[in-house]
């Protein structure tokens, strides 16, 4: 009787925050008003809410990883990765409109994303193999957003809401990553044309190769494949900025390109 009650609590917390979504509104955070769920509960509550966005017709296009960077984890208070999935609509091509994109309380942050030519599924992927299954990489911005009110978030929360992803925007660079020692790649954020901050691959996880592939090993244990052809988001190399209509945010990952998100 308990599963069932858990599994209808879960079926209910998924609609909600897809509701949230569709709607642009945000609730209290689900960990206070359900102090028994687990992650595991989240990652169902996760996947029945991305179920109601591909029947809504949207396509699964890669993974993310989130609150990989000790910056993130202390600004949000969550102090382990967590994970979500992209879809085609968060996928931004040219300016951002915040309204239109469904966007709540966005902020930017700058990665390393991967485009993958084989799957990886764990358990046992390496960094190594994730080098070696990757096509290229290239300079992106995730615009993460929140559900819950005012990211007042645990794990518990993040993960049930999609690791709290809005959009994403990818460079135009596609860089072989055997070309660069990701670790020691170097990105500097500029916003509205002063500088606003600047970090380094190792950030995350120590590598970013390793960040994707705690991400596949983690999946893997939910029986998720990262699939050929998948974009993943390794997760932010710099703290989180809060973006507002009008704001225009440009990086530089040095040697490999450039990316930028311009709100609307």
């Amino acid at each position: 009787m308990s599963a069932i009650i858990e599994n209808d609590l879960n079926a209910t917390l998924a609609a909600e925050l897809y509701a949230c979504l569709r709607e642009r509104r945000t609730v209290p955070p689900l960990a206070a008003r359900h102090p028994g769920l687990t992650i595991d509960d989240a990652y169902a509550i996760s996947l029945a809410a991305l179920e109601q966005r591909v029947a809504d017709g949207e396509r699964v296009v890669g993974k993310k990883i989130g609150v990989t960077s000790k910056a993130v984890q202390d600004m949000l208070g969550v102090h382990q990765p967590d994970f979500g999935f992209l879809t085609d609509r968060m996928w931004i091509e040219g300016d951002i409109d915040i309204e239109k994109a469904g966007l709540i309380q966005p902020r930017a942050e700058a990665e390393i994303g991967f485009l993958l030519k084989d799957s990886l599924k764990g358990p046992g992927v390496t960094a190594e193999q994730v080098i070696a299954a990757t096509e290229a990489i290239m300079p992106c911005f995730e615009i993460v957003d929140s559900r819950i009110e005012n990211w007042k978030i645990g794990i518990v929360d993040t993960v049930a809401d999609n690791a709290s992803c809005g959009v994403f925007v990818l460079g135009d660079a596609r860089v072989d990553p055997e070309a660069h020692d990701l670790p020691t790649l170097h990105v500097t954020v500029t916003k509205n044309g002063a500088p606003l901050s600047e970090g380094y691959g190792h950030a995350v996880q120590g590598s970013p190769a390793e960040a994707v592939a705690w991400l596949a090993n983690t999946l893997g244990a939910y029986g998720v494949t990262l699939e050929a052809g998948d974009v993943i988001l390794s997760g932010s190399l710099v703290p989180l900025e809060p973006a507002v209509a009008g704001d225009v945010f440009e990086m530089q990952l040095h040697g490999v390109g450039a990316c930028t998100a311009r709100f609307v």
